[in-house]
Parts: C-alpha cells; structure tokens; sequence
C-alpha cells in the first residue's frame, strides 16, 4: 500500500505533542503508524452492505430476577446491627454544612 503517513508528519505531531523523539523512534513511529492506517484502509474497504447494524456482538439478556415484593427484615433487628442508630434510623456522619 502506499505510504500514508511521513516522517515529516511524525515530526510534527510530536512538536505538537511535546514530544522529544530520537531518530530511531521517529523511524519506528512512521512505519508503525503508517501500518495501522493501511490495515484501517483495508477494513474500510470490506463489503458490510449486507451486515446490520448492531450496538453489541452478543445477543443481550436480562440476567436479573423479577422485582416481586417479599419480607424483609425486621427493622430492629437492623438498626441492632447498624455502628450508630437514632430515632429508628440509620446514624451516620453530616456530610454537608449546617443548612443543607
């Protein structure tokens, strides 16, 4: 494939990256990024007209229970296991300023 990206372009986003690159990475950066934009140029080439859309490659299942109403514990019994209790309610530090 011809090359898509030059060393001159490399050179410039990474000025513009602020980025100090040596002569080697300069080099390795070029071949590397003008490799991933050819096997970009090869995947937009791909026929997918008759592919449909999707937003996920899994069929997706709800994999929660049904919400049905059932007992729950006692509220004595849980505010006898909470750090700090009062008035039959949970005890816990003030997070905000006096006024809320």
């Amino acid at each position: 494939m011809a090359e898509r990206i030059t060393r001159a372009d490399v050179e410039h986003v990474a000025q513009l990256a602020r980025l100090a690159l040596d002569e080697a990475e300069i080099e390795s950066l070029t071949r590397e990024l003008g490799a991933i934009l050819d096997y970009a140029a090869e995947v937009s080439a791909l026929d997918i007209g008759d592919v449909a859309p999707t937003s996920h490659p899994l069929p997706l299942v709800n994999v929660f229970r049904p919400d049905e109403p059932r007992a729950c514990l006692p509220r004595d019994e849980v505010l006898a296991a909470a750090p700090a209790a009062e008035d039959d309610r949970f005890r816990v530090p003030r997070i905000l300023g006096e006024e809320a």
